[in-house]
Formats: C-alpha cells, structure tokens, sequence
C-alpha cells in the first residue's frame, strides 16, 4: 500500500469516527439539557442532586438498545406487524423522554407519535374510541402513543371534563376494545410511568424555573398538583380495571430517568419477537459523468452566513 493510499484510509476512518461521534453527541445534547439547571437545584430549590447511573455506562446502553430498535423496525416491517405502544403516567413522569429515545433513530414512516390534543366539539360527540382509531397502524408500522384513550379515566375524571356515568361507560368498554385489537392482530402493549409526589415536585419546580422548559407547564398540569390523591385513586382504580391478561399494564419505576428509558426500552424489546433482517448488500452504482454538463455557480447572497466557522 503506497503512502497516497495510506492516507485516504486514515482520512475515511477520520471521518466514520467523527459520524459516530455525531450520533453520540445527539444523545448528549438532550442529556446535558437535564443537567443544565444544577446551580438552581442546589441555591432555589435547596434540593440534592439526584444521584443516577454513571452517563458512560448509560450511553452505551441505550445506543445498543437502540441499535436492537432498528432491528425490531426492520421486523415489523418485514413482517407487516401492526405495533401499539401506551405511554400514560402523571404529568412530568418522563413519557416524552422515553418516547424520544426510541424515535430517535427510527425511521419516522414506520415509528411515528401520537400526541392528540383536547377533542374537538365535533369529537366530543363521536364514540368516544373514534378519535384514536384513525391513529392505529396499518402492517408495518408502530404508533407511540404519548397519552392515549385512557385520559378519560386520568385527567377528564379528575378535572370533570367527563361524568361519572361516562368513565363507568368507559371503564365497561374500554376491555371490549382492547380485546378486539388485540383480536385484528395488533400488538397492544401499555406502560404506567410511576414518579413519587416529591420528584413531582421537584420537576415542576424545574420548568418553572427554566425558560427552555415553561411550555411544558400547562394550567392544567398546575392544577394536578393540588389533586395529586384525586390522580392518584383515578390511577389505581384504571390500573385494577383495565389491566387484562390480552394487554396488561406495566409500571415504569421512574424517578431515575435514565434508568427508567433504558428499563422501558428493554422491557419493550422482549415484548415483541423479533429476528434480524437479512438485507441484500447495497452497492452505489458509479458515478456518471457526462463531458457537457457544467455546475452553475450559486450566487453568493444565497448562502447561510458562516457564523460558526
């Protein structure tokens, strides 16, 4: 190998590491983002920081356990599962965390969110199940969804937004439906994030303070605080109801919030059988040149200062 070739090589593998450097570096932008605020957690807040699992060992989990995610997306559609993933817990309990890391490196066609918000008048008057059957996945996908038909028997029972006879109705269908896309095919899996009234606390404390973080604290999620017993006797009474051997409900301990992703994230992968997908090696064809083409210049005001270098 000629010293010319020693250097291309050397330059490429340069590069490869820097790309998986990038993948790194996007996990850590959203991890330094939770520790941003320490000096408010030890002055304002006069609260310890929590104490959580060494950050090196955390990010080698979850990018194996993500490399497992892009398996299991290569399954599902090879196999044309249909994949319904809950997330419900109180507000702040880390849903939203969770649900980021396993998007993170899926392909947003086959793994997508479902976030609804408040229904609609319109809504309010369909079955009440409506709203989230035009959500469902068809073969080859996996819906997430971050809240689901269970805010009937969570927030609209404790703010009053539903009867009582609406939530016994509920309570009375909700079974049927479950069972019945289980019966189509659907994998129908559901997790409870369970924080304790302190961290709660403490979490609210965190958005309220943190201007990044505001957005996240609604009136209502200001007002749960004070009905934190109203929430949870609303909790134990869905979880005692609705967790039925076709989908049962499993809790997320999650007061250690990277502890709880990577919990969460590996739980789910034994959820689902699932093998590696054999992919015929991708070859790039040559370039082509054709001797007549020219590049036309892009004119300079039409580029992205380079304020960054």
């Amino acid at each position: 190998m000629d010293e010319s070739e020693t250097v291309e090589q050397e330059t490429l593998r340069m590069r490869i590491d820097a790309d998986l450097q990038d993948a790194v570096d996007e996990e850590l932008e959203l991890e330094l983002d939770d520790s941003r605020l320490d000096s408010i957690i030890g002055s304002e807040l006069n609260l310890e920081p929590q104490k959580t699992m060494d950050r090196q060992l955390y990010f080698k989990e979850l990018l194996r356990l993500q490399g497992e995610l892009v398996k299991l997306q290569d399954w599902v559609q090879h196999d044309k599962l249909k994949v319904v993933v809950l997330f419900e817990g109180r507000d702040s309990a880390g849903k939203g965390g969770v649900i980021k890391r396993i998007t993170q490196r899926l392909n947003p066609r086959v793994c997508r969110i479902a976030a609804l918000p408040a229904p609609s008048e319109r809504e309010r008057s369909q079955w009440y199940f409506q709203r989230y059957v035009s959500h469902l996945p068809a073969g080859g996908e996996i819906v997430l969804f971050d809240r689901s038909w269970y805010n009937r028997a969570g927030v609209e029972r404790v703010m009053g937004f539903c009867t009582e006879e609406e939530c016994e109705e509920f309570y009375r269908s909700v079974p049927d439906f479950e069972r019945m896309l289980v019966r189509s095919g659907i994998i129908l899996i559901k997790y409870w994030f369970s924080i304790t009234d302190e961290e709660q606390q403490f979490r609210f404390m965190m958005r309220i303070h943190d201007p990044l973080k505001q957005w996240k604290l609604s009136p209502m999620d200001v007002q749960s605080r004070s009905r934190w017993e109203d929430y949870t006797r609303a909790k134990e009474a869905m979880l005692s109801r609705t967790h039925i051997p076709e989908a049962p409900w499993w809790v997320v301990e999650a007061v250690d919030k990277k502890k709880a992703r990577l919990n969460c994230i590996s739980h789910l992968l034994t959820q689902i059988p699932y093998q590696a997908v054999h992919h015929e090696p991708v070859a790039l064809p040559d370039r082509v040149y054709h001797p007549d083409y020219h590049r036309n210049p892009i004119p300079p005001e039409m580029f992205v200062p380079a304020r960054y270098g």
